[in-house]
């Protein structure tokens, strides 16, 4: 009986450690700020699957704000045609690490920026306790077409976090999407 509960207590102490996930040091919002390119996602809830073959790279913005929380705005196109939609990021105590209340899943989720060199590439992991229905890697790049190293970089980073290759998408430009001069 002590064995068993011993094996339990390592176990969810195991589990808890994998969990944790460190921001970039020294995160600094404002060159983080501008113009920025989702090119690659990893995402495997069951739900999505029939949305994969129409996800294209979509554009995002992100607006510090004084208070320290960021706007995030992203397009994306749809059927209907291209749409914006603001996200609120809402600072915490730790720099790189944001939460929002998601509106689809209802529920508040954790973003980090796990590492960026803020002018070309950024890799972001958006999670709530790694529940695997609500956890994604996004790879994000100041331009729409990222080096072969970076693109290698993202896919061994979401297989380390237990994604498989067929959840792995590095989907095409979206054609006017934003409209010019957004």
């Amino acid at each position: 009986m002590k064995i068993t509960l011993v094996s339990i207590f390592l176990l969810t102490l195991l589990t808890d450690i994998h969990a944790i996930v460190y921001p970039q040091k020294n995160f600094d919002l404002q060159r983080f700020a501008g113009r920025w390119y989702r090119v690659g996602l990893a995402y495997d809830s069951p739900r999505f699957v029939r949305h994969r073959s129409k996800l294209t790279i979509s554009m995002g913005t992100v607006e510090p704000k004084e208070n320290g929380n960021v706007n995030m705005t992203m397009w994306s196109l749809s059927s209907s045609g291209c749409h914006s939609k603001v996200y609120i990021y809402r600072k915490t105590s730790v720099p790189g690490l944001f939460t929002y209340y998601s509106t689809r899943h209802r529920r508040v989720k954790d973003i980090t920026v796990v590492e960026t060199n803020y002018t070309e590439y950024a890799l972001v992991l958006k999670y709530k306790k790694f529940n695997k229905d609500f956890t994604q890697v996004a790879l994000y790049g100041r331009t729409k077409k990222l080096r072969a190293d970076v693109m290698e970089k993202f896919r061994a980073y979401a297989t380390a976090q237990g994604f498989s290759k067929d959840s792995i998408l590095t989907p095409p430009a979206a054609e006017n999407c934003p409209p010019s001069g957004s």
